[in-house]
């Protein structure tokens, strides 16, 4: 058992964690797809999508000025689309991949194409109850706000943290310092709840905060009593 551990601060992880795809990319790649004129199975989207964006770069621009971040991020999505189209099927041609590219990006921007986490409207409740400032610490880009926005949760958060606004992504312990400094708190004091093994629980920790993988809960409800614990120094 560890020593007591008060925990002032929660930062949570965005997809994968607090929000989750409202249909597997797949389908999605393959419904809009569809539309311009290229039939390629969901599944064979779905694995590529996830083998390109596991090898892509950080999603961020530190030497962009202001006005240019949103478009460096777009531009950023855009290699994406083409590349996860090309792993599926080499031969796959579009000839509209800009409006294919469009309504991609346009659908993930709706709130719509998300679903919160099981128990998130209730864990966030608990933890706002108990006096702790949360934020949303994420790799996503500037769509993300109107999403939770969208889905109702927005006012939970004194802050949302994207690379565009910290100039790093995670792991880097840059982007977790800088979301310290915008909710106030110290990293000892910080919980980070993430689904990613290197990029949410061993950035977190390498930037001295503590660190929960929300694999390990039943659903964000139980978070409350896991901090709880996490407090007791039984975890």
């Amino acid at each position: 058992m560890g020593r007591p551990y008060r925990i002032d601060a929660v930062l949570f992880d965005a997809a994968g964690t607090l929000i989750l795809p409202a249909e597997p990319i797949g389908a999605t790649y393959a419904r809009v797809a569809s539309r311009f004129g290229v039939a390629l199975p969901a599944d064979r989207l779905d694995e590529a999508f996830r083998r390109v964006f596991a090898a892509a770069p950080a999603n961020v621009h530190p030497d962009a000025a202001p006005a240019d971040l949103r478009a460096r991020e777009r531009a950023w999505w855009r290699s994406r689309v083409r590349e996860t189209f090309r792993a599926a099927d080499g031969m796959a041609r579009f000839d509209d991949f800009a409006g294919l590219f469009d309504a991609l990006f346009g659908h993930y921007a709706d709130a719509r194409a998300w679903r919160l986490a099981p128990g998130a409207h209730e864990g966030l409740a608990a933890l706002t109850g108990r006096g702790l400032r949360l934020g949303v610490l994420s790799n996503f880009d500037h769509r993300l706000p109107g999403i939770l926005e969208g889905l109702g949760v927005a006012h939970h958060f004194a802050c949302v943290v994207l690379p565009s606004d910290a100039g790093a992504a995670k792991p880097d312990p840059a982007i977790f310092a800088f979301g310290l400094s915008r909710l106030g708190v110290s990293a000892e004091g910080a919980l980070y709840v993430g689904d990613h093994a290197e990029e949410d629980l061993v950035g977190a920790r390498a930037a001295g905060l503590r660190a929960l993988d929300v694999a390990g809960l039943p659903d964000l409800r139980a978070l409350s009593k896991a901090i709880d614990r996490l407090e007791r120094g039984a975890a």
